[in-house]
């Protein structure tokens, strides 16, 4: 308890320390208007950031620039709501997307506004977030509380989609990067932009090696190999504009992970092996007419992965097509209408399922309404979902604002649902082909606002979320047995003092507690693990000048708790998580027009702690190195 309390009082001081200096900056003569921020995300078609209810986290290109050295996992574990447990471990620890306190499966992946989903996935089909590259991405939106109504299954806690590079400025450009750090880490990236008549591309690589550290925490004298870990991906983007509005995009992307891993808590081995690769293909065609727009959306998505070690093999593979067709259209001035009609193919390729190679598809029907009248505006829409093996469902979300001044108040209220995965339906570990969806029901309540010139955002949001049917593993069977009940607070205040710095703070609470069916009456407890319930971030952007930028981001974790294998007796054990506090800071040097150096420092304070009991965690680290642009 005394470790948690000094790890925020540092925090405080570090707040402290920064208000002086912002007030300073606040007087500075320079004046920046902070232009409404456009996202796509929150209806399907581009729409002011402000005009809308949602609870949004836009990572920008400027931000991605600033994070050199890192991955997408931790660039997603500084955002407000966000923790990805294992960022900070070893680079091949597997990661787990806790938002806002949920599972991972409750989060649904999108890649240019396309679910991106593993049918043989055995974590209720979590998508496996060191398959996907930072090099090509653009922007990422985070968008909170139930999106089921728009994406529909897995969906209940929110979506991030990362939305990747497409268009070019020049006729043919290159740009080139290469850095190295701790743990004889090697980074490197190359791509190729332009356009040519009416076709834009864009061709990317990029690569990634490490040594890495043992992902097993050492116990005693003894020490443990080092498990390192490899990543490369090529990908190719194309923009065809077939004729006026109306334009054809086909892309491509490939994505391997190599990687070694140890046999558990406190426990080494020499021999485990992972392999996984990713194919993700497919294309959207997009018309534009005068009210409205229209889109068909087709990808493919393929993915492999084996476990080679002291045990045996363990190989998975499954195959996901996504055919969608959505529109939107403008009735009048204040009324806009969106329908579209979607197709999802997933199937397992295993000869041990009890179902050899299982398949199942997922047909959707949905249609949202957005209405707006002077001060007030709501959002509303529903989606029929029939699934093949439980038959239907239906969600819904309604989403009033009121806006007053530059002051907004908004309420979401939302169903969500998560399909049974075919892991859990025909795996052959504890399969249930009679399982039902599970069903959610969210609301959210906010109020956010601009001060001061607009130099001052503030957004305070309480959320509730209970889900019903929870899949649970018991007794060597997945059954539909608990209730989970979450419910949180998030506080978010960004401060644009000047046209060169910028402060991003903010501070979440997340509790929960699941309900669990016995023959003696139904048992409650807290059951959030690995997930703190107090979480605090503070982020300082500075351009010193026009050459030099500094950025440093202060995290602080609360005490969690953990569940492990004990090895010795095979049985679950309870362990405590201690608080921790950790610094990064990047610089970035721009020497010529076309020629950029940059430097990262990870977890200055070398702060010694734990995401999973029993595992390493990374401490201070440092990366550098240039990127080149033609």
């Amino acid at each position: 308890m005394k470790k948690e309390q000094k790890v925020w009082a540092i925090s405080l001081i570090a707040f402290g320390w920064l208000t002086p200096n912002l007030a300073i900056s606040q007087q500075d003569s320079l004046r920046t208007t902070q232009l409404p921020e456009v996202v796509i995300t929150a209806s399907k078609f581009a729409k002011s950031k402000r005009e809308t209810g949602k609870v949004i986290t836009v990572i920008n290109a400027d931000q991605l620039n600033l994070a050199a050295g890192k991955d997408l996992a931790q660039v997603l574990n500084e955002q407000v709501g966000l923790v990805i447990n294992g960022a900070n471990s070893n680079a091949g620890k597997d990661k787990s997307v806790y938002l806002r306190g949920a599972k991972s499966e409750y989060t649904l992946i999108l890649v240019d506004g396309i679910p991106l989903t593993d049918p043989s996935s055995v974590s209720g089909g979590a998508y496996d977030l060191r398959l996907l590259s930072l090099d090509q991405i653009e922007r990422i939106e985070i968008m909170k509380g139930s999106q089921s109504t728009l994406y529909g299954s897995d969906a209940v806690a929110g979506v991030i989609n990362i939305i990747t590079k497409t268009e070019s400025e020049k006729p043919i450009g290159a740009n080139a990067r290469i850095g190295y750090g701790t743990y004889n880490t090697f980074q490197a990236a190359a791509g190729l932009a332009g356009y040519v008549k009416d076709i834009n591309y864009r061709i990317g690589y990029s690569w990634f090696s490490t040594d890495g550290l043992s992902e097993a925490k050492e116990t005693g004298a003894g020490s443990f190999d080092n498990d390192g870990s490899s990543q490369d991906g090529l990908t190719a983007n194309f923009n065809i504009e077939a004729v006026k509005n109306l334009s054809i995009r086909p892309f491509i992307r490939y994505t391997r992970f190599t990687g070694q891993y140890d046999a558990g808590a406190f426990t080494d081995d020499t021999q485990n092996r992972y392999e996984g690769n990713l194919l993700n293909t497919g294309g959207l065609i997009f018309y534009k007419f005068n009210k409205g727009t229209l889109q068909t959306q087709y990808t493919f998505d393929e993915t492999n992965r084996l476990f080679d070690g002291s045990y045996g093999k363990s190989e998975y593979t499954g195959k996901f097509n996504h055919l969608e067709i959505f529109g939107d259209y403008q009735i009048n001035k204040p009324l806009r209408v969106l329908a579209g009609a979607s197709k999802q193919d997933y199937k397992m390729l295993d000869k041990t399922s009890v179902e050899i190679d299982p398949r199942i598809t997922i047909y959707s029907l949905y249609a949202a309404l957005t209405g707006s009248w002077n001060n007030f505006s709501v959002e509303t829409g529903t989606r029929f979902n029939h699934h093949s093996k439980f038959g239907s469902h239906t969600t819904y979300s309604v989403n009033p604002v009121y806006v007053y001044r530059k002051h907004k108040l908004f309420i979401n209220l939302s169903t969500g649902f998560k399909a049974p995965s075919l892991y859990q339906l025909y795996g052959q570990y504890g399969a249930n082909p009679n399982l039902k969806p599970e069903r959610s029901q969210s609301i959210e309540a906010g109020v956010s606002g601009l001060l001061y010139n607009n130099k001052l955002e503030w957004q305070v949001t309480y959320f509730n979320r209970s889900i019903k049917d929870v899949v649970v593993y018991t007794n060597g069977t997945n059954n539909n047995l608990d209730k989970q009940d979450d419910h949180g607070t998030e506080a978010e205040l960004t401060i644009h003092a000047n046209k060169r710095f910028k402060v991003r703070t903010w501070y979440t609470y997340v509790t929960g507690q699941v309900t669990t069916k016995t023959p003696t009456g139904d048992t409650t407890f807290y059951n959030l693990i690995r997930r703190p319930k107090h979480a605090a971030g503070i982020n300082l952007s500075y351009g010193i000048s026009d050459k030099w930028k500094v950025s440093s981001f202060l995290q602080v974790i609360g005490t969690r708790t953990d569940l492990y294998f004990d090895l010795t007796t095979y049985s679950n054990k309870a362990a405590n998580l201690e608080a921790y506090t950790l610094l990064d800071v990047s610089i970035q040097y721009q020497a010529t027009k076309n020629f950029e150096l940059f430097f990262s420092g990870r977890n200055l304070f070398n702060t010694q702690y734990q995401e999973v009991y029993g595992y390493n965690t990374l401490g201070l680290t440092a990366s550098g190195g240039l990127h080149v642009t033609f």
